[in-house]
């Protein structure tokens, strides 16, 4: 593709980024540095981690309320949005995947993982879908209550467990909150709970065995 081509692709992408209510310049350069990445380069990078404390304040980009607008928001969270990153614990691609979470899912081929934006969004798909499953009864029992000054609800739990793994979050709701996580960068489970809260999520199926598939 010429780089005219591209940057026709890159203007009309903006303009529905903020169509859809993005509204920040630095958003719209996130998803411009985006396509370009996707066009122009196979190249891997790593960058360095933020204090979580920048990432409580950088607004999410607003994609609507439902599954889009989900996966969407926890992708910017992150990576902002970056198929190509790698941060220095070694956690892959725009949804920060783990290499043990990967080969729970039937992904074996890290790199070849990260150089492939549509496995990336199947393997989002295929771990929520798990940990819906695992987390099934915590779901039904939990949502709806205030547990630390947050109410519980699904996206919050499926977000939480994105973080921390079904199993911390488990441990948090079954314990009202007593147990918490924090990962390496001080992400919380109730931080994901309150920030992830609100979105239907219900196209998200529970599914023991599910994996990722292009």
């Amino acid at each position: 593709m010429g780089k005219r081509a591209i940057k026709f692709s890159i203007l009309i992408a903006i303009l529905t980024f903020v169509s859809l209510g993005f509204t920040s310049k630095k958003e719209a350069n996130v998803l411009k540095n985006n396509i370009e990445n996707h066009k122009m380069s196979s190249e891997l990078f790593t960058v360095n981690p933020i204090d979580d404390s920048y990432f409580q304040e950088a607004p999410i980009p607003f994609t609507g309320q439902r599954y889009l607008g989900f996966k969407e928001a926890v992708a910017f969270k992150e990576s902002q949005g970056n198929y190509f990153v790698v941060n220095t614990l070694g956690y892959l691609g725009k949804y920060q995947f783990g290499k043990g979470t990967l080969e729970m899912i039937g992904i074996y081929n890290p790199q070849a993982f990260l150089k492939n934006p549509k496995l990336q969004e199947k393997a989002f798909e295929a771990n929520a879908s798990r940990n819906k499953w695992i987390l099934r009864k915590d779901i039904k029992r939990s949502v709806g209550k205030r547990i630390n000054g947050v109410v519980v609800t699904e996206s919050g739990i499926l977000a939480a467990a994105h973080l921390a793994g079904p199993g911390s979050v488990k441990k948090y709701l079954r314990s009202a909150g007593k147990q918490g996580f924090a990962d390496a960068y001080g992400s919380t489970v109730k931080y994901y709970m309150k920030r992830f809260a609100g979105y239907d999520v219900s196209s998200i199926k529970a599914n023991k065995k599910a994996k990722a598939r292009v």
